[in-house]
């Protein structure tokens, strides 16, 4: 083997080495304030610390992290509260991964404001809101049957304009309506925004009878949920008919649009 063939093999298993050896954790998110903090560990050799470098949306920061633990220190940078952010920490391989001891400090945080939240007569809710600080689900629900449900999700724009204005089709129905919108963020706490309400003029639904055989007819379509005795859903939808020919013989509970009602199943 030439000496020109060993000095490249060299540098090659010393490059393979290096890569090897390296590895990254890689945090992204949106700014929210804070900094974050990482525990360290000694390098496998003894000499020096685990940790070799630190970027923030690409750039190489100044923290030292050449100790035990240190401070990823984002106050410094030029960002604004929300703004997206992705931190890479590179460390060796030969010893045990830092550990970022706040990573929730880049979870998007709910804390929108409603400015405005109403439905019209043709069942357009409308709100608009400010302040939000990352990008989050906003969850729609509608006050039926004595209780919020779900009823659809629009994606929050985040921090991408002073104001931003939100629109969903909902499903009115009869008598007195109320909508809310809410986000629920990494602490799982929801947030809810004030209620809209609204009286509709359709007629009440009609139809439903305390005694069924093969199927449920209304007078117009309408959302529907079919309980059993233990509480257990077995039928939901939206339609002005249900068939209960698969439904065994005894007691359910029928929600259907402002109405809850019961009914025998006869065979």
């Amino acid at each position: 083997m030439t000496p020109a063939i060993k000095a490249l093999l060299f540098i090659l298993l010393t490059a393979t080495s290096s890569i090897v050896m390296a590895g990254n954790i890689v945090l992204e998110g949106n700014y929210q304030g804070k900094n974050l903090f990482v525990k360290n560990a000694f390098s496998g050799t003894g000499v020096g610390f685990c940790v070799f470098e630190v970027t923030v949306n690409g750039s190489v920061t100044t923290d030292e992290w050449n100790s035990s633990a240190f401070e990823i220190d984002l106050s410094i940078l030029d960002l604004d509260l929300g703004d997206q952010i992705v931190v890479v920490i590179k460390h060796k391989d030969d010893c045990p991964a830092p550990k970022v001891l706040n990573p929730d400090a880049l979870n998007p945080k709910s804390t929108y404001k409603t400015q405005s939240i109403s439905v019209s007569n043709a069942g357009m809710l409308s709100w608009s809101t400010t302040d939000e600080s990352g990008v989050l689900t906003y969850v729609v629900e509608q006050y039926r049957w004595n209780k919020w449900i779900y009823v659809g999700e629009v994606d929050g724009a985040g921090r991408t304009a002073k104001t931003n204005a939100y629109t969903f089709q909902v499903t009115p129905h009869s008598g007195e309506n109320k909508f809310r919108v809410k986000q629920v963020d990494y602490t799982g706490i929801p947030r809810y925004s004030p209620t809209a309400e609204f009286t509709s003029t359709v007629a009440a639904v009609s139809g439903a009878t305390p005694k069924v055989e093969n199927s449920i007819s209304f007078s117009a379509e309408t959302m529907y949920e079919v309980y059993d005795i233990h509480g257990n859903i077995v039928k939901k939808g939206y339609s002005n008919k249900i068939d209960a020919t698969n439904l065994k013989k005894g007691i359910y509970y029928l929600n259907y649009d402002n109405s809850t009602i019961d009914f025998m199943k006869k065979k």
